[in-house]
């Protein structure tokens, strides 16, 4: 976006303020790393964690990822990434960039398949600022043609940084989904330049709701979140709803070179289903997902698997967990030579549909989940992104405990009740490359 085209490592920044004016951390409290959670009655989630750090993280995040756009505006949530620190209502996109910057602060979007989220982090005594600038990308959003179109380079620049493997996994979800969930989060190329201001204004006006919004921070007091979100610019609605139903399919793009990329998967779980959805995760880790050290072997019973088909060729492999509010996708991604990849495939197809995990490698697979998870909370950004997830997309935030606890509960009957569901599932097939020896779908 427009605000992050100039960045500075943040110590530099704050450096060049004057360490006179660095924001000193905030006295330890007992409610240290705990969740705090309110709803407010236009449905609206606000969840926090005070992290005492000097540094406050917020982030508005809304339920309107690429699974929400129609045949007509495909690409609009690529173009709203681009688009979000551009001018507003009430700031242009030069005021947005130097008031944030001049605190020392970063503003940034992400967007996936299901959410897209605005994010601020600057230190606490700069917290207003940030909060300003927040609202205004997020809910004062203004679609100027001539900005549009200034900015279009950037999505060619975005489309022309996407590596194959991410393309045949954008394949897959495409060829197993259709649409909705199959939707790109990248606009194609013939819609650059087609998508109109009207359009994305009406696809934020659609979207955008106080029902399918959520907002959190990771080192803010939880009272000034709660009487920030009331004020947010946002309607009150139930927006959108899109469901998703998983067809299976195959969808390839041969490209030049001797390599071949390739997203083999079949139906998942969702989070509607936590314990279901815990068990593929386990699943996964059972599956493997790519050396645990640098240049070291692969590990995990597929990974075993692909390693000795291909023996000492290189290749590149991990199991592949997709989970989503209502569905998901599980399989793996591989890339190899293509002249050798499809003995490879059949082997770890031929893996999954036998449907059953020992118990040793469910022991094994829980250990490693869990310490993946906790990971995450090692860092502020990392807990922000945790906590906005599962405000938006659960209504409520579950606490590490609570997940850890969710997880030692799965045995392996749940983790194998998952295996014989992937084992009878209708396969999907996204390629991108040397693709004259890679199986169709209806061929696994």
């Amino acid at each position: 976006m427009a605000c992050t085209a100039h960045k500075t490592p943040l110590l530099r920044t704050v450096a060049a303020r004057g360490y006179a004016a660095q924001a000193g951390a905030k006295v330890a409290s007992k409610k240290n790393y705990e969740v705090e959670t309110t709803t407010l009655p236009n449905k609206l989630v606000v969840a926090s964690v005070e992290s005492n750090s000097p540094i406050s993280r917020v982030s508005v995040l809304f339920r309107a990822g690429s699974r929400n756009e129609n045949y007509d505006n495909l690409g609009a949530t690529h173009l709203l990434r681009v688009t979000a620190g551009l001018s507003t209502s009430n700031s242009s996109g030069f005021s947005l960039t130097r008031n944030i910057q001049q605190v020392g602060g970063n503003l940034s979007v992400t967007s996936d398949r299901e959410t897209i989220e605005y994010n601020v982090e600057l230190t606490r005594d700069k917290l207003d600022t940030g909060l300003k600038y927040l609202n205004d990308v997020s809910s004062h959003t203004i679609f100027k043609p001539w900005e549009i179109s200034d900015n279009l380079y950037r999505v060619k620049e975005d489309l022309a940084r996407v590596t194959p493997q991410v393309r045949a996994v954008d394949l897959l979800h495409r060829a197993a989904f259709r649409s909705g969930l199959g939707n790109s989060i990248f606009c194609a190329k013939h819609h650059i330049g087609k998508i109109s201001p009207e359009t994305l204004q009406h696809y934020v006006a659609s979207n955008y709701t106080t029902n399918r919004a959520a907002v959190v921070g990771v080192g803010v007091d939880h009272q000034l979140l709660v009487g920030y979100a009331k004020n947010l610019g946002v309607d009150s609605g139930a927006g959108n709803q899109n469901a998703s139903k998983y067809y299976g399919g195959d969808l390839r793009v041969d490209k030049s070179g001797d390599l071949a990329h390739v997203a083999v998967g079949t139906q998942g779980a969702g989070w509607a289903n936590p314990k279901e959805a815990l068990a593929f995760a386990v699943l996964q880790q059972v599956a493997g997902t790519g050396p645990a050290t640098k240049r070291g072997n692969y590990g995990g019973a597929l990974g075993k698997l692909v390693s000795s088909a291909l023996g000492d060729k290189p290749f590149g492999f991990t199991a592949l967990n997709a989970s989503y509010s209502d569905d998901g996708l599980f399989g793996f991604v591989l890339t190899a030579d293509g002249r050798d990849i499809g003995k490879a495939i059949e082997a770890a197809v031929k893996a999954l549909k036998q449907g059953s995990v020992s118990n040793s490698d469910v022991t094994r697979a829980k250990e490693q989940l869990r310490s993946a998870y906790l990971s995450v909370y090692d860092t502020d950004s990392g807990i922000l992104s945790d906590l906005g997830q599962q405000a938006l997309l659960a209504g409520s935030v579950t606490s590490p405990s609570g997940v850890i606890s969710l997880l030692d509960s799965i045995t392996s009957s749940d983790v194998n009740a998952a295996a014989k569901k992937v084992a009878s599932g209708n396969w999907s097939v996204g390629a991108v490359g040397y693709l004259a020896n890679v199986p169709y779908a209806n061929q696994l």
